[in-house]
């Protein structure tokens, strides 16, 4: 009795160890599909001209709105100058310049450039600050 116990369970367990061969596979294929790099993060050297946009908002409203995005964004600040309208925060450590000024009555410029003068930083700091700028500019500040 006690080998037909031992006999039966291992021919119960041989089906399910292949079973778990194969689900285990399928679960390393999804981690490696998840798992690749994305382009916004890897560092890339960036042209001046994609630092810049304007917005069309005052430069009071986009002052605030860059302020409000680098921190969603969870970017470090390090000092605010309000008058001259300039952000300087850290992000991978990096210390970058967000300078906001007046291009005319209903439009501002924003310019975030590294503070080291190497534009070889990840894209994604721009362009995330960019993004949530164009989605809340009609927000009630």
């Amino acid at each position: 009795m006690k080998k037909f116990l031992i006999i039966s369970g291992l021919l119960l367990l041989v089906p399910t160890l292949s079973f778990a061969d194969e689900t285990t596979g399928q679960a390393a294929q999804v981690v490696q599909a998840t798992s690749a790099v994305n382009p916004l993060t890897v560092a890339q050297n960036i042209m001046f001209e994609n630092c810049t946009k304007i917005f069309s908002v005052n430069q009071e409203k986009l002052f605030y709105l860059t302020l409000a995005s680098i921190s969603a964004n969870r970017f470090n600040i390090d000092e605010i100058q309000s008058a001259n309208g300039y952000i300087i925060f850290s992000a991978n450590k990096n210390k970058y310049l967000a300078s906001i000024a007046k291009v005319d009555k209903s439009n501002a410029i924003l310019k975030i450039t590294p503070c080291n003068n190497i534009y070889n930083f990840p894209p994604g700091i721009i362009t995330n600050t960019f993004k949530y700028i164009d989605l809340n500019l009609t927000a009630k500040i």
